[in-house]
């Protein structure tokens, strides 16, 4: 059985853990931009880091109340990130076609998937805090 102490630490791991794998995914797009990817794929990258920022951010400065909502949206703009890769890489997104040479391909692939599997935990997580919280209630 879990105590306080212990169930306090492990939220706030996921949580930072979390919220590396959002700001690292945000800023693998910004990485891209800065070194040449423009147009309407630049514009959605640019989106696509401020979305990261955003929610990383979230994901350590947010009351308990919300973290489950900002966990949910967290895991679903990775599965989002993840899903418009695999798009692009198969049939072409926004008039791109990248293969699996084009920069940080893989990377992306690796750094989203690890995040998918840590906000689908944390989401497990904190929803079950959640739902403790109202049953005390």
């Amino acid at each position: 059985m879990s105590t306080p102490d212990t169930h306090h630490r492990t939220t706030m791991i996921v949580r930072i853990v979390s919220a590396l794998a959002l700001l690292a995914a945000g800023g693998i797009h910004l990485f891209l931009v800065l070194t040449g990817t423009g147009g309407v794929l630049g514009v959605a990258f640019v989106l696509n880091f401020i979305a990261g920022l955003v929610l990383g951010v979230g994901m350590l400065v947010v009351p308990r109340r919300f973290l489950l909502l900002v966990t949910v949206l967290g895991l679903l703009y990775l599965v989002a990130s993840l899903g418009a890769l695999f798009i692009a890489l198969t049939v072409g997104l926004f008039g791109v076609q990248p293969g699996w040479d084009y920069p940080l391909v893989r990377e992306t692939v690796i750094v989203e998937s690890i995040g998918v599997v840590v906000l689908g935990v944390a989401t497990v997580i904190v929803f079950g805090d959640r739902r403790a919280q109202l049953t005390r209630r």
